[in-house]
């Protein structure tokens, strides 16, 4: 199967990028092609790291306003999730992730693993997601956390008892995708 983009024009450019594109791609029943207009949500990479502190048997997750989810009927704008956050341009995802744990929650991690990469939503946006977990104690806790002030965060570190986490799980409490992600892939590889 074969895709060509014909056009494409970056329609906005700010923290976020939009891009529209003409494409011509094969199709699945025929030997023809289809000419479309789709529109990209330009969010590069990013990073999201499962933590759990062994000393505590706690996972560590941060709460944070989220914009996008207070303009939904129902929701105040605060979700907790587990640490993540965009990569630069050419950044090696590993360092990223150690990078926004310091600067999130203020913990050093020393040692992590690759759960996998997937693409947070496709249908729209290009972010792909590098996931992890890693294991750390309360003594590696080095930095203040609560995010970066000259990006204007306001994030708290919050301690879940990993005992808790499939009735969360179940009571559907969590509302980001990246977080039940990465604790179901928990309870199927470590619990």
């Amino acid at each position: 199967m074969k895709y060509s983009i014909i056009k494409e024009d970056l329609v906005y450019d700010d923290f976020f990028k939009i891009k529209k594109a003409t494409i011509l791609h094969d199709t699945f029943n025929s030997d023809s092609q289809i000419e479309v207009i789709r529109q990209n949500f330009d969010r590069g990479s990013a990073i999201a790291i499962v933590l759990v502190e062994k000393d505590t048997d706690s996972i560590l997750l941060i709460n944070q306003f989220r914009y996008p989810t207070a303009t939904h009927v129902g929701y105040d704008g605060w979700l907790i999730e587990i640490v993540a956050g965009c990569m630069e341009e050419g950044e090696d995802p590993m360092e990223c992730a150690r990078r926004e744990v310091e600067e999130e929650i203020g913990y050093q991690v020393k040692k992590m693993e690759l759960i996998g990469e997937y693409f947070s939503s496709p249908g729209g946006s290009s972010e792909k997601v590098n996931a992890f977990y890693a294991e750390v104690n309360s003594t590696d806790k080095k930095f203040e956390g609560g995010g970066l002030k000259s990006e204007q965060e306001d994030i708290q570190l919050i301690k879940l008892p990993i005992s808790e986490i499939k009735q969360k799980l179940n009571a559907n409490f969590f509302k980001d995708a990246k977080t039940i992600i990465a604790l179901q892939w928990l309870l199927l590889h470590k619990f």
